[in-house]
């Protein structure tokens, strides 16, 4: 036990440097001190970045072990694999994702495709619409651009946005469902009927409405799902606060004269997390389906030419059936991934309710 909180304390210590360092090398501000000189701050940069990926998977390996519940849910091969996937797609993503950001700081803009097959955004109408090959497992698209450096390039974006929007719905939608099912009365009658009304408006048609307010941009399309998003998650949170407020040890700290806030914060909260999580698991991949479906309507796009999944579904279509790859390989990867997290969403729901037992 004390071996591994010391790995732990190291391996956090270690992250925190990094992203010091990260912080620090993939800032304008530092730019501009060194006279525009950015070939000095790519080794640093990439350092970094690997140091701070390998923090992350090393703390989610950890976190896995640890686990009984990810471990019980684990046995099984489908989830084990369909976890390998999950894991396989965010180390990748957050990877990626510091360089990209990085490049546009230090305007060093081949590092973000530095470990990619091929420039994603470089036209080469010699190789148009070319068929998967060696060369090009994805095959090409119209401009010629790589389709296989496209979908890796665009994993950062749906990672991004599924991520902040399951965040974010845990957080407002526990409080609110957490709230109103141990105070009851009044207040469980108000928020309640405030989540009616979020429950009660599709989330497409409020992400396609906030779109037309702010703009068709990515910061629109993550904005419009956040605002429905928790409404789902505070029924969740008050269906299992209701169970567990009834508990002895809530009535033991209630008896010790713990006010209300703490009871919640350290006695609810920690008994009503897991469902939550399992069914948090699942919602993942459908923020990343919906975000694709949003992107293939044209809605939440970071800019011109900008590689998407759903907008590379969309733009293939007109290509059908000649050019069949185009669309297919963005289609398989979302389905891939959208399934990864239902099997193991499912997975671990069937353990928390006792339906597997090992």
């Amino acid at each position: 036990m004390r071996a591994s909180r010391i790995f732990i304390i190291a391996v956090i210590a270690y992250l925190i440097i990094n992203l010091g360092i990260y912080a620090y090398s993939a800032n304008r501000a530092t730019l501009k001190a060194l006279h525009f000189h950015n070939t000095v701050l790519v080794p640093y940069v990439l350092f970094s970045t690997f140091s701070i990926t390998a923090s992350l998977v090393a703390l989610g390996i950890y976190f896995i072990y640890r686990n009984s519940l990810m471990r019980n849910a684990l046995k099984s091969k489908v989830a084990f694999g369909a976890l390998v996937i999950i894991f396989a797609y965010y180390t990748w993503s957050i990877f990626e994702g510091l360089l990209q950001y990085a490049s546009h700081q230090i305007l060093y803009f081949s590092l973000a495709y530095k470990f990619l097959p091929y420039n994603p955004f470089q036209f080469n109408f010699t190789a148009s619409l070319l068929p998967p090959s060696i060369h090009h497992p994805f095959g090409t698209n119209y401009n010629g651009e790589d389709i296989l450096s496209r979908v890796l390039y665009a994993a950062p974006s749906d990672a991004e946005i599924s991520t902040v929007v399951v965040i974010s719905a845990i957080i407002i939608g526990g409080l609110v469902g957490m709230f109103a099912g141990y105070f009851g009365g009044w207040v469980d009658e108000v928020l309640m009927r405030i989540t009616d009304v979020f429950l009660a408006i599709p989330g497409l048609i409020l992400v396609i409405a906030v779109a037309v307010l702010l703009g068709s941009s990515f910061t629109s399309a993550m904005i419009g799902l956040m605002i429905p998003w928790w409404a789902t998650y505070a029924r969740l949170f008050r269906s299992q606060t209701l169970v567990v407020k009834n508990m002895g040890y809530v009535d033991m700290a209630k008896l010790m004269g713990f006010r209300s806030f703490r009871i919640i914060f350290k006695h609810v909260f920690h008994n009503v997390i897991d469902p939550i999580l399992s069914y948090a698991a699942l919602d993942f991949g459908n923020v990343i389906l919906t975000y694709a479906s949003l992107t293939f309507l044209g809605i939440g796009l970071q800019g011109v030419n900008q590689p998407e999944w759903g907008a590379m579904v969309s733009d293939g279509l007109q290509y059908l059936p000649h050019v069949w790859w185009w669309s297919l390989f963005p289609s398989i990867v979302i389905l891939v991934l959208v399934a990864s997290f239902v099997i193991l969403g499912d997975r671990l729901q069937d353990v928390i309710a006792g339906r597997v037992t090992y």
